[in-house]
């Protein structure tokens, strides 16, 4: 599959590398520019390139980039891939520690939903529930006992089951977690938002989840 991922911090950078081993065509950018990423594609099958030319072609792209940098990506980045690309969103809203004050989601839109609206396009939520050192350490092949579970939220059956596969090829269980707008189900400070819990305990984990616990959760930033 020919990916783009955009952002190579600790979570676009460690799937980039992994999808690549695998046998993916992955092409990774940042906001600084194809240079700044030598030491950490060199060696590697990952192709450094520049953010307006990364989306180019790309089966799916995903977005790894701090939450409230997505306002300020230009729409030409993600509008250059294919209309049939499934754009895959990573990311979780941290107000008043890292991300400016976004009044929509403050007043109960779901974090993606407004991703979807500031990119003009559907996207996919997963990765958001597994911490850094969690996807670099405790990827595990299918069929493994105690496998984390990354639930996959989004509104398009052929689009989850893409992402589902990338999931399971970073070494996790997918699981199939609805429509976009209950994705708030995996946001911050709910239970199974970086739990990781294994496939049965994180269907139980999302069952439970009410959405009064994300916004205790930024609440707790504030403090």
């Amino acid at each position: 599959m020919r990916i783009a991922v955009i952002g190579a911090g600790d979570i676009g950078g460690t799937l980039a590398l992994r999808w690549a081993r695998l046998g993916h065509e992955v092409r990774l950018a940042n906001s600084r520019g194809p240079r700044t990423l030598s030491a950490l594609v060199a060696g590697t099958p990952v192709v450094a390139a520049p953010l307006g030319e990364v989306a180019a072609g790309a089966e799916a792209v995903v977005l790894s980039i701090p939450f409230g940098a997505v306002a300020a990506l230009p729409r030409t980045v993600v509008a250059s891939c294919p209309a049939d690309a499934v754009v895959v969103d990573t990311g979780n809203y941290v107000p008043h520690r890292r991300d400016a004050v976004i009044d929509a989601i403050e007043a109960g839109q779901v974090e993606s939903m407004w991703v979807a609206e500031r990119l003009g396009r559907p996207v996919v939520k997963a990765f958001n529930t597994i911490g850094a050192a969690s996807l670099r350490d405790k990827a595990l092949p299918a069929g493994a006992p105690g496998r984390v579970a990354a639930p996959v939220a989004g509104d398009s059956e052929p689009d989850l089951r893409v992402v589902s596969t990338l999931v399971d090829d970073a070494g996790f269980d997918p699981l199939t977690a609805g429509p976009l707008a209950t994705s708030w189900r995996q946001q911050p400070g709910t239970p199974v938002y970086t739990a990781d819990l294994p496939l049965a305990e994180a269907v139980t984990a999302l069952a439970a989840a009410d959405p009064g616990l994300t916004a205790a959760w930024r609440a707790a930033w504030r403090s």
